[in-house]
């Protein structure tokens, strides 16, 4: 049946429609199965799509010319059908807004579903302007059955924000046509026929309406009519060579490729090496927030490229083109243009939307924006990473990513720096911040990255950690009772040390330290140290520098 916001659903029973066939039945052509995923408002959504959330509640029509090409169901409820004047539309509905009929666009949002399809089977083809074909007898067993296979499917366009209707049958064309039948007409929705052997497929395509073949070419309706043929069972039982003579020979031709008896060859979709679309946006945007649906659908077209190829995304740019007569301020550049750079490389629509709806929200628009770009010239083809049962070392390091990630979108890559060691032994400047270029959330995963060291691989027992974590921004001076340093009033127990450091002659702050890990009297370990060579630099005495757990 007909594919709305919560997704398609096989027929489970189709008695009625394709009942099992004799044992003497014709098997399909090579044992093929065919899917046919038609998108009987392709045109008007792909023009929705680009539309903000103020406008896509109001009644909505698209225009071939002077006349309405498309309508949605709050349109259709007020009256206005496709084939109606504009002037008549705008009586019936005056706040019905209109867009007009892109073929380009529309092809685009094709080729969206077609890569969608790319991840379940190579052999995807496209029929008309608006149906892609899936060959999948060779992929059912690998994805648990045609019913799996539907879930998955349906999961994959979900993304994409199309009304699917599906059907399935031996032949090519025999699944188009079945799908088209079984467009929903609103506000009425058809349940879709369904045939896995050749001879169910011929009995439903003797009951399907003649007018299939009409749209798919024959420019005969009317003789149709005036024959009084309604069914394509009625018009294959007259004679071919009249059926020639009045139609024309592709009628034949489209008939025989439907029924299995002559070859259907296709040309198979093969997705670009790059990825470079253009959305042109109904109404000019003044606020980044305006652009977060178009941008997300962008994205999710993206992500279904890059599955089609098995590989993931590690950097796009999105470009937002202002509207021409704002360029003429010279502080008003042409393109805006945003770079999403992951640590890890995903495929993932929904992590690339959150990071980029981060990036939008602090975004200030130099001027309103009538066009978005989006670009992604290479893939990464390494090996996903395995799902695992228990959670590991990667896996929270994995975690901890993803939010350095949406911190970095949500504040700018140069307001989250990382730590990195210096040549210094001195703790004030032995670690410092930097803004590199190699983002935080990749070089967490690099650490996680690395492997574990093996028990016994090495002589030598790894170092215990003496260095606390937590330093002060300056030492603390303590008071001292006797010859035994104290903090809050009570004296320290020192538990280890000394651990003697003397360095920075070169740069006049020399440091002659003793470090001790002492204890206070609630069991709290410190971090002090006292001076050997008291100075202008480091007074003498004893100093807290840090704090341990």
């Amino acid at each position: 049946m007909a594919r709305h916001a919560k997704g398609f659903r096989w027929p489970a029973a189709q008695a009625a429609l394709a009942a099992p066939p004799p044992p003497e039945a014709t098997p399909a052509p090579a044992h093929r199965r065919w899917i046919a995923l038609h998108l009987p408002a392709l045109a008007l959504e792909s023009w929705v799509a680009t539309l903000d959330s103020e406008v896509r509640h109001l009644p909505l029509a698209l225009l071939d010319g002077t006349r309405v090409a498309a309508v949605d169901a709050a349109a259709a409820a007020l009256g206005v059908r496709p084939g109606q004047q504009r002037a008549t539309a705008l009586a019936l509905a005056p706040a019905l807004r209109f867009g007009q009929a892109d073929a380009a666009r529309d092809a685009r949002a094709l080729g969206a579903v077609a890569h969608a399809a790319l991840q379940f089977t190579p052999a995807v083809a496209l029929h008309g302007g608006d149906t892609v074909l899936l060959e999948v007898a060779s992929t059912l067993r690998l994805f648990g059955g045609l019913s799996q296979l539907a879930q998955r499917l349906d999961a994959a366009l979900e993304p994409l924000g199309h009304q699917v209707v599906p059907a399935c049958a031996p032949t090519a064309l025999g699944a188009a046509l079945l799908a088209r039948w079984a467009s929903p007409d609103p506000p009425r929705a058809l349940f879709g026929p369904h045939a896995t052997r050749l001879a169910a497929l011929r009995a439903l395509l003797d009951t399907a309406p003649a007018t299939l073949l009409w749209s798919q070419g024959a420019s005969a309706l009317e003789m149709l009519q005036g024959l009084g043929l309604r069914t394509l069972g009625e018009l294959r039982v007259l004679p071919r060579d009249g059926l020639a003579r009045r139609f024309g020979p592709a009628v034949l031709d489209l008939l025989d490729r439907a029924r299995g008896d002559a070859p259907d060859p296709q040309d198979w979709v093969c997705p670009p090496e790059r990825f470079a679309e253009q959305l042109e946006l109904h109404a000019r945007a003044d606020t980044a927030a305006q652009l977060q649906h178009a941008a997300g659908l962008s994205l999710a077209r993206l992500v279904a490229w890059a599955r089609a190829q098995q590989g993931r995304v590690q950097r796009c740019t999105l470009g937002l083109r202002h509207e021409p007569r704002h360029r003429a301020d010279d502080a008003v550049p042409e393109l805006t243009t945003l770079e999403i750079a992951l640590a890890e490389p995903s495929a993932d629509a929904t992590h690339l939307q959150g990071l980029l709806r981060e990036r939008l929200a602090r975004l200030v628009l130099p001027a309103p924006v009538t066009s978005l770009d989006l670009r992604c010239d290479e893939l990464v083809f390494a090996a996903p990473p395995d799902g695992e049962l228990f959670p590991t070392r990667a896996a929270g390091q994995a975690g901890l990513a993803r939010l350095l990630e949406r911190l970095q979108a949500r504040l700018g890559e140069d307001r989250v720096q990382r730590l990195e060691p210096v040549d210094d032994h001195r703790p004030e400047r032995a670690a410092q911040t930097r803004a590199s270029a190699l983002p935080v959330a990749a070089a967490v995963v690099a650490v996680a990255r690395r492997p574990a060291p093996v028990a016994g691989s090495s002589p030598h027992p790894p170092a215990r950690l003496t260095r606390p974590a937590w330093l002060l921004p300056e030492p603390q001076p303590l008071t001292e009772r006797g010859p035994h340093p104290c903090f809050g009033g009570q004296p320290l127990q020192l538990l280890a040390g000394p651990e003697r450091i003397e360095c920075g002659w070169w740069d006049d702050a020399l440091a002659a330290r003793d470090y001790f890990v002492a204890q206070t009297h609630d069991g709290a370990l410190a971090w002090i140290f006292r001076s050997r060579l008291p100075g202008a630099a480091t007074p003498a005495g004893w100093f807290l520098q840090g704090w341990f757990g």
